[in-house]
Formats: C-alpha cells, sequence, structure tokens
C-alpha cells in the first residue's frame, strides 16, 4: 500500500502542465505587474518565527536552520503513509482581486498551491529539486471571496521536502478580528467516559478548541461537542474558545461535570487484571479438545470458538458443540451447560465469539442485522452466557468509498453491527459483557490509512473496526487486538514496529491508551480507551500463530506499559498500572504447551 510517486493517472497530467507552463514562458512569465497597494499577506513566509500561522498535517513540519533559502530558517515537512505533509495558512485577500503566490522549493514532487479562491483553484509543482527552486502561480478571487489557503505539500511515500521565503502579493483584505469568546457553555448527558457539551457560538468564528482540565482536546466547527476517553464516577472541568484566521479568542468560564458511575461494559465484575482466552467448543484446530469442566482456573473470561453464520450475509449465527468424530472426548451439551454455570458460579464470564478466520458476518442489510439479533440472542438464552465477543475477521467489516469519518459511519455493515450490539445491550443491560478481537489490520493501521483513501485504491477495510469500537467505546469491557498475525505498523512515534517482541505490544497498546489521528487527520482524532478496557492479545504458542511472544518479552510489555521500566527504544505516553491483563489464543494451545501462557500470567500479577 506505500505510494512511491503520484499514481500513474496524474502523473501524465501533470507532465502535459509542466510542458504547457514552458511552451508559455512560465508562471512567473505570465505573472501580472504588482500595483501601488499591493503587499506581501503570507505570514511568517520566511519561518523565522517557527510554525507561528502555519498547520501541518499529522505533525509532518518542523522548522530547521539548514538547508535554508534565505535568513535563518525554513520548513522541512516529511510525508509519511496516507499525509502528504501539507502545511497551510488562511489569508485574508479581497474580492475580485489578483495575487501571485511563490516559495521557495526544494525536494521531490513538491507542491504549491491555492484553494477556496472563489475561481479556479490553482496549483505548481516540481519533480525533482536537488536545490532551491522558485515556484509561482496567480489567481484571481471571486466576487464574495475574503479568505483563501496557500499551502505547500510533498506527495505520498516520498522523501521530506523543504519550503523556504513564500509570499503572496496582493492588495490586501480587510483586517478580520479576532472572535469574541464564546458564551453559555454547558454540559448535557453524560456517561462514564464521555461528557457531551454545547454553547452559544461567536460572530466570525471559523471554528472552537475545547479544553479539558487546561489542554486543548477537541477541535469542531460547531457549537457542540462530546468528549470521550474519560474515567467513571470523575469530575472533569471543560473551556472553550473561538478561532478564525486571526486568532483564538480567551477561554471561556470553566464548566464542571461528572461522569457517571460504572463504565467496562457496566457491572462487568472481572477482576483489576483479567486474562482472557478461547476455548475451542467447536472444533479441535490440532491441539486437542479441552471439556468446560476442564478450563483452569485461571482464565477470568473464556470465548466460545465460534459461533458462525448460516450464509456470509444471513445474520443467522448458529453454535453448537464439536463433533464426537473430530473431539472423542467431547461432552455432552447438558454436562456443557453445567460447566459453564460452575464456572460463573466461581466468578468466571463465559461468552460466545461470532466469527473467527472463517466465519465472515456481513449485516449488509436490516434484516440481517435483526436476525443477527435474535439468534445471537438464542446462543445466549440456551447457554446461559453472559455476553458477546466480536472477532470479526477477513471481509466481514470494510468501507465503502466516501465513508471517511470514523464518527459518523455511513455503510451498512458497519452501521448495522452498532445498531445490533447496541440493542443485545439494550436487552441484557448493565451485566452484559461485551468484549471485541480485531486484527491491528482494521484498529492500529487506522493512523495511517483508512478506507479507499483519498484517491481511492487502498484495501477499504484499512481501519474499519474504530467506528464500531468508537460507537460502542461506552458499552464495551475489554478491546484486545491480536497482536499476532500481524505485518509492521507504523506506531505513534512514526516508525514501523513489528509483531514477536515487547516492542510490538508496547507500541501498539500506547496507541490504544493515546488515542491517534485517523489517516493522520488531526481533525478525526479516535480518542483514547480507558486501561481497564485494554487487554493486550498474543497467541499461546508458536503452533498458535505468528508472532509468538516469550514470556519474558512479555513481562517486559507489561512493566513497560504499567511501570514504564523496560520500555526499550518506544517511549510510550503514560502509564497505566489499572491495564485490563492479557488474551491468548487459546486456552487449548496453552494447556498442548504445558500452561506456559497462563502460568507466567498468573506469577506476574501475583495470581
Amino acid at each position: 500500500m506505500e505510494r512511491t510517486g503520484p499514481p500513474a493517472r496524474f502523473t501524465g497530467l501533470l507532465a502535459a502542465l509542466s510542458a504547457a507552463l514552458l511552451l508559455t514562458g512560465g508562471l512567473a512569465a505570465s505573472a501580472p505587474s504588482a500595483a501601488a497597494d499591493d503587499t506581501d499577506l503570507a505570514r511568517n513566509g520566511g519561518f523565522e518565527a517557527g510554525l507561528d500561522g502555519w498547520s501541518c498535517t499529522g505533525g509532518s513540519g518542523a522548522v530547521v536552520s539548514t538547508p535554508t533559502h534565505g535568513g535563518t530558517s525554513a520548513l522541512k515537512a516529511t510525508p509519511a503513509g496516507s499525509d502528504n505533509a501539507e502545511c497551510s495558512q488562511t489569508v485574508t485577500v479581497k474580492p475580485d482581486s489578483t495575487y501571485t503566490l511563490s516559495a521557495w522549493v526544494q525536494g521531490s514532487y513538491v507542491y504549491l498551491g491555492a484553494s477556496g479562491t472563489g475561481t479556479t483553484d490553482v496549483s505548481t509543482w516540481t519533480q525533482s529539486s536537488p536545490g532551491w527552486t522558485q515556484l509561482t502561480t496567480t489567481f484571481k478571487t471571486g466576487a464574495a471571496t475574503t479568505s483563501v489557503k496557500i499551502y505547500t505539500h510533498g506527495w505520498y511515500g516520498t522523501p521530506t521536502y523543504y519550503a523556504d521565503d513564500l509570499t503572496l502579493v496582493g492588495p490586501g483584505g480587510d483586517p478580520v478580528a479576532i472572535p469574541a469568546t464564546p458564551t453559555g457553555l454547558r454540559a448535557g448527558t453524560t456517561s462514564s467516559s464521555s461528557v457531551a457539551l454545547s454553547w452559544t457560538g461567536s460572530t466570525g468564528a471559523a471554528g472552537y478548541n475545547v479544553y479539558q482540565g487546561g489542554a486543548k482536546v477537541l477541535s469542531v466547527t460547531g457549537t457542540s461537542a462530546t468528549v470521550t476517553g474519560l474515567a467513571a464516577s470523575t469530575a472533569y472541568g471543560f473551556q472553550v474558545t473561538a478561532t478564525n484566521s486571526a486568532g483564538e479568542s480567551a477561554k471561556s468560564a470553566t464548566v464542571t461535570a461528572t461522569t457517571t458511575a460504572g463504565g467496562g461494559g457496566g457491572g462487568s465484575g472481572l477482576p483489576t487484571h483479567a486474562l482472557v482466552g478461547y476455548l475451542h467448543s467447536s472444533f479441535a484446530n490440532g491441539s486437542g479438545y479441552t471439556r468446560m469442566a476442564d478450563v483452569p482456573d485461571s482464565w477470568d473470561v473464556i470465548d466460545l470458538a465460534f459461533g458462525e453464520p448460516t450464509s456470509v450475509t444471513s445474520g443467522d449465527i448458529r453454535f453448537s458443540l464439536c463433533p464426537v468424530t473430530e473431539c472423542p472426548n467431547v461432552e455432552s451439551v447438558a454436562e456443557f451447560k453445567a460447566a459453564i454455570k460452575a464456572k460463573q458460579a466461581a466468578g468466571k464470564k463465559v461468552l460466545i465469539s461470532i466469527g473467527g478466520q472463517n466465519g465472515q458476518v456481513q449485516l449488509s442489510t436490516t434484516a440481517a442485522r435483526d436476525t443477527f439479533v435474535s439468534s445471537v440472542s438464542k446462543i445466549i438464552d440456551d447457554y446461559g452466557l453472559d455476553g458477546l465477543d466480536i472477532d470479526f475477521e477477513g471481509h466481514s467489516l470494510s468501507l465503502n468509498t466516501g465513508d471517511t469519518d470514523f464518527r459518523n459511519p455511513t455503510t451498512p455493515v458497519i452501521v448495522n453491527l452498532i445498531s445490533a450490539v447496541k440493542t443485545l445491550k439494550a436487552k441484557y443491560g448493565d451485566k452484559f459483557v461485551l468484549t471485541m478481537a480485531p486484527e491491528t489490520f482494521f484498529v492500529q493501521l487506522g493512523y495511517q490509512y483508512y478506507g479507499s483513501g483519498p484517491w481511492g485504491g487502498q484495501d477499504p477495510r484499512a481501519g474499519a473496526y474504530l467506528p464500531v469500537i468508537h460507537a460502542l467505546r461506552d458499552d464495551l469491557t475489554l478491546l484486545h487486538v491480536q497482536d499476532y498475525n500481524s505485518g509492521s505498523i507504523m506506531g505513534l512515534d512514526n516508525q514501523y514496529h513489528s509483531m514477536g517482541g515487547a516492542d510490538f505490544h508496547i507500541a501498539m497498546t500506547d496507541m490504544l491508551l493515546t488515542g491517534f489521528p485517523v489517516a493522520g487527520d488531526t481533525t478525526k482524532v479516535f480518542p483514547a480507551l480507558r486501561p481497564d478496557q485494554i487487554a493486550v492479545g498474543l497467541p499461546a504458542s508458536t503452533q498458535a500463530g505468528n508472532g509468538y511472544t516469550s514470556p519474558s518479552e512479555v513481562d517486559k510489555a507489561l512493566n513497560c506499559l504499567t511501570k514504564k521500566t523496560d520500555c526499550g527504544s518506544y517511549a510510550t505516553h503514560g502509564t497505566w498500572p489499572g491495564l485490563s491483563g492479557l488474551m491468548t489464543w487459546s486456552i487449548n494451545w496453552d494447556r498442548f504447551n504445558n500452561g506456559e501462557f497462563s502460568k507466567n500470567f498468573d506469577a506476574y500479577f501475583g495470581g
């Protein structure tokens, strides 16, 4: 999925454009003469004041002292993943006026442009410039245009580029005043992990920043927002400011709101540090069949693998015990149910896990959604289970083209799954245990890629679990991402991390506990989950899956995440002693491996 240059369909067009410009003497030659009232309107175009006035996507920009074209500073910006390292500012202009935009750049595939002109947006570029090269373009504003965005950017998968001495020459627009401080900030609906806020807007505001405890946590364009990722039964103070191209207002008066009690999917009854394991109940899988009554006491959550659909799109989920021909020691259904009750009496939770590698589930219609609810309810009721584990893999979840905001999904398979789970939670109440076991491709990869991407062509499954997790975060007991059977994934340090050692689990878990911009878009940040909602997912043995991690490396990962020791080269964004624990595939493979995984967990947490 890595891009090394512009897509082929753009390359020819851009080359033709460059040739046309050369034939006409270039953009600079056709620029109009400056008028007497023209001035340079770009703010800090030489980057002598750092990034003041500039906004760079995904934290891609920095100011350096070498190389520079003029003065002592220049912009250095580095594309990463689906982020093209755009650095921009909004400038006040006059309607029906002509402007010349110019900058000195260095690097490969460097672009300079203006958008929101009210006429024809413009851009120019250089394919390769090992030394400083000047880019210039002109545009005319529309009859009602009072501001434009000017920008530089690179290209996906290309190296760092540099820019300096950027100017926008033309008649100055009427000054824009910083908007007044918003008023009427009030708290609305609260949950165990979120607070809804609303306020009265300010004239001239282009957006608003929400502050929690003095730190900015959200940027929105409307006059309402919901702050998530909060702790239960905790008081928080919030403020809001108004912003536009002139700057940011003072903070509003503080409003205090207290989250409700509970969290972690309600009264889940899990211990502070839980061990989650999958039990091969409907198949043997080479590890041998383990009867429910023989599951060791180490396991706090037992996921029955698997409930599977009658067809991919039916939503009709069925579950049955392993056939005696495959599992000669399988117990009877009555014995199985009795053993479940005994485990529950000992404080264990037993869930039905839906999906798995072979159980593709696509709730593409409301009929399939409703069938899913009724069939899963039947399994839960028949076996007396505590809840549901969602283990959708393969092609169960993907995003339709144009579905670009994880906070407001529109793809039917996503929307219907969220609705179905909310219905189940409402039916069974606060005691309902909800867990999820997505692969890294569907979660952490969303830091770089989301759906089919801005140009199309990406895998539409990238990050597809994010809208489900986000919509259900107040109902979610545990998220245990599978840190195995995974390719290398970029962490918040913008470095790639590979499975099999402590580093991978530290980096992947840190992303969930810190939050991250989805596809590098800082206006679409996936909020952090609570530590008690996170368990680290690992294979129990080398036979169980790719990415086996030795007990000593598992201990290092836990030390780093809960104590901030043994962290290696990765710097976490916090310390989380309340991290829930570990998940493994599987209880059967752990028994096959003489209980190495569960014994280490018990030893680490003193169980």
